[in-house]
């Protein structure tokens, strides 16, 4: 196989070694890609970027110590051009907004990665940004729906632990009624019927991770 003079040059960084080698086997038959550097954890991933530069860096965003969105955040930090895929099997709609916000160019979920992988890394070193539909419905989904405050974020994710409102509210040093007043808001923005189910939401839309 004879490469093109000039490839697009990609980092990868994710923890799974079967992802990364399934990346790399479909980029190796492309002659006008080639994969320079891998990387299984975000920190890794700020360094093999600093080192060797990519055209653009694929993404995952759960990873060990800092993730994806934290590591994308800290290479524009340094390289403000710096274009990044992310790659997940998240489709919620908080998590896809943060990922943009870090300056993802692309959004593609894991299980559409064969499909589209190609395409899409030829259409972001073009300049291009693509969001597949499925992920487009998702945000326009919740596109006026109340976010939820950093505080009820707080008290969302003690719930989730199993924490009771006694605890949360000995944790956040804030009174039992204030916490009460944060769960109604909550189940109210959510659109949940109870506590278990906010918690299902939240973890669905990227609110909240555990």
């Amino acid at each position: 196989m004879t490469t093109t003079p000039n490839p697009i040059r990609i980092a990868l960084a994710d923890d799974h070694a079967l992802l990364r080698q399934g990346i790399a086997a479909l980029l190796a038959d492309q002659p006008d890609m080639r994969l320079v550097v891998e990387a299984s954890t975000g920190l890794e991933a700020v360094e093999k970027f600093r080192t060797h530069r990519p055209d653009l860096m694929l993404m995952d965003l759960q990873m060990p110590g800092m993730n994806g969105i934290d590591a994308m955040i800290a290479i524009r930090g340094e390289f403000p051009d710096a274009r990044f895929i992310v790659l997940t099997t998240y489709a919620g709609d908080v998590q896809i907004v943060r990922a943009l916000k870090a300056g993802a160019r692309a959004y593609l979920l894991k299980s559409l990665l064969h499909r589209e992988l190609l395409d899409t890394i030829r259409a972001v070193h073009a300049g291009q940004r693509r969001i597949p539909p499925e992920v487009a419905a998702e945000l326009a989904l919740h596109a006026g729906d109340d976010a939820l405050t950093a505080r009820e974020i707080e008290v969302l994710r003690l719930i989730a632990e199993g924490s009771a409102n006694k605890i949360v509210a000995d944790r956040l040093s804030i009174t039992e009624e204030t916490v009460k007043a944060h769960v109604k808001n909550i189940l109210s923005k959510l659109d949940a019927n109870d506590r278990t189910h906010a918690v299902t939401i939240a973890l669905k839309r990227g609110i909240i991770e555990l």
